[in-house]
């Protein structure tokens, strides 16, 4: 009996102990440079929401960021590594709807869901239908409509499991649209492809698509797929605003960590992201740029990963997306 209770006791002050020590770790957290690593190639708006919280989000906490680029595969590559990587507090993942979409859509990723933990949002670049400056489609109305007749209209999209895909398979499942997704190996390719006349139209990140609005640009603005007019360019109605409520999505970027990350260290860090995200220095450029800055708290980002996962699960499942490769 008395075996036992110094056995409980042992156990029980190692426990404190551990608490002790993992909470002091976190106290004194950073204490080197730390890593957000963009499974995206530099200069999109992924990676231009990541620089824009490194560079926030330094100043706060004292400690330099540094961005890291691994693209490939859709994004898996650099969320791979992250999900391998020691959960010491030091690398982090800057995610997007493909971390949570490729599972469901990809026949291989090597990494689980469950490998990761969402820390903070950043921002999002709401998604822009557009088409040629040259068609004759006014309004996403105008579109959906010419491709319920004949054979429909090419609709261009990054590859399977893309935010253009979504898009156009949302308009497809929900509102009865004849689009046809024609895969291209990038966002701009697929652009490129709009202003070229090989396809109807595409979905675009505010970012991209903005600067070929204006006037004298090649290509004419439909609808923003976000649930609030862009910021820096008002004049475009929303899908909601059009008459299909359902097409709420857009590039957004966050903040994941390995699982095992000390909880007090993605506290820390959220409230960093979101001092810089409400600063008007960060907010100021971002909205400049056509990024709506978010931030928020650990709360908060779990439940949008939350409803994401449920809304892009239901796009998967009703228009059957897969990608084999």
């Amino acid at each position: 009996m008395w075996a036992n209770k110094v056995k409980s006791f042992v156990i029980l002050a190692s426990l404190l102990w551990g608490s002790f020590s993992m909470s002091a770790y976190a106290q004194s957290w950073p204490q080197k440079p730390i890593k957000f690593i963009v499974p995206f190639s530099a200069g999109g708006a992924n990676d231009l929401m990541a620089r824009a919280a490194a560079e926030g989000a330094s100043k706060v906490l004292g400690q330099t960021i540094v961005v890291e680029n691994k693209p490939g595969a859709g994004g898996s590559i650099g969320t791979v590594f992250v999900s391998k990587s020691a959960p010491d507090g030091y690398t982090f993942l800057i995610s997007a709807a493909g971390v949570i979409s490729n599972n469901m859509i990809k026949k291989t990723t090597n990494y689980k869901d469950s490998d990761l933990v969402p820390v903070v949002m950043i921002g999002l670049a709401p998604s822009v239908i557009v088409v040629s400056s040259e068609s004759n489609y006014k309004n996403l109305r105008n579109f959906v409509d010419a491709s319920k007749e004949g054979a429909g209209l090419h609709f261009a999209t990054a590859g399977t499991g893309s935010t253009p895909h979504f898009v156009a398979e949302l308009l497809n499942t929900r509102y009865g649209a004849k689009l046809i997704p024609v895969p291209y190996k990038s966002g701009s390719e697929g652009a490129s492809a709009v202003m070229g006349g090989q396809v109807a139209g595409t979905s675009e990140a505010s970012i991209v698509a903005l600067p070929h609005i204006k006037p004298g640009g090649k290509f004419r603005a439909l609808a923003t797929t976000w649930t609030k007019r862009i910021s820096v360019y008002p004049e475009l109605s929303t899908a909601v605003e059009q008459g299909f409520p359902d097409l709420q999505i857009a590039h957004w970027a966050g903040i994941h960590a390995p699982v095992g990350v000390p909880p007090d260290i993605m506290d820390k860090l959220a409230v960093a992201v979101d001092v810089a995200m409400k600063s008007p220095q960060v907010s100021d450029r971002l909205k400049g740029q056509g990024i709506e800055p978010v931030g928020g708290t650990r709360v908060s980002f779990n439940e949008f990963v939350d409803a994401e996962r449920a809304r892009l699960g239901a796009i998967v499942k009703a228009a059957n997306m897969k990608d084999e490769q």
